[in-house]
């Protein structure tokens, strides 16, 4: 896990390069409306003193599609599967945590064509979870799959669903 927030991480870095680049190699991935409706994943908290609390501390909760269920369940992931790494301030106060402000929505959206240079896998992420602001762009993209490439046994994905229902 830590992994991937350690990608992540390059990737926003990225980002700002990526923005005075020439056009995006890479094609771009839809926001994914409605994902909060879609099946809850898991969910966890960085806190202070976590390697990765300056890019990623908060609370995280990824959602999955049902295209995206099916390739848990199966091992493979079907075209327009989409994975939602939702992050959002942790807010202390009252003996209690709460959610604050969406700092961004990571999206994988799988479409083996449209994505073929990484794994049929495409990568975005929207700052404060507005579908205008794109985080992430063509090279932090790659630099994604970089990362995910590890994964390639499990189809590029790095998340397991939390057992039981």
């Amino acid at each position: 896990m830590r992994t991937i927030f350690a990608v992540l991480g390059l990737a926003f870095g990225l980002s700002a390069l990526a923005s005075d680049a020439a056009p995006a190699a890479f094609p771009e991935v839809p926001y994914p409306s409605g994902y909060r409706d879609w099946r809850h994943v898991k969910t966890m908290l960085i806190e202070d003193g976590h390697p990765l609390y300056a890019s990623f501390g908060g609370i995280h909760h990824l959602y999955a599609n049902p295209k995206a269920m099916k390739g848990y369940a199966g091992g493979r992931f079907p075209d327009g599967a989409v994975i939602v790494f939702d992050l959002l301030d942790a807010q202390a106060g009252g003996n209690a945590i709460t959610e604050g402000a969406r700092k961004i929505v990571g999206v994988m959206h799988k479409d083996s064509k449209k994505y073929a240079a990484t794994g049929g896998w495409g990568f975005e992420g929207f700052a404060g979870g507005d579908p205008q602001k794109r985080a992430v762009g063509a090279a932090a993209a790659s630099a994604c799959f970089d990362c995910h490439a590890a994964q390639k046994a499990h189809d590029y994905v790095f998340s397991t669903p939390r057992g039981g229902e």
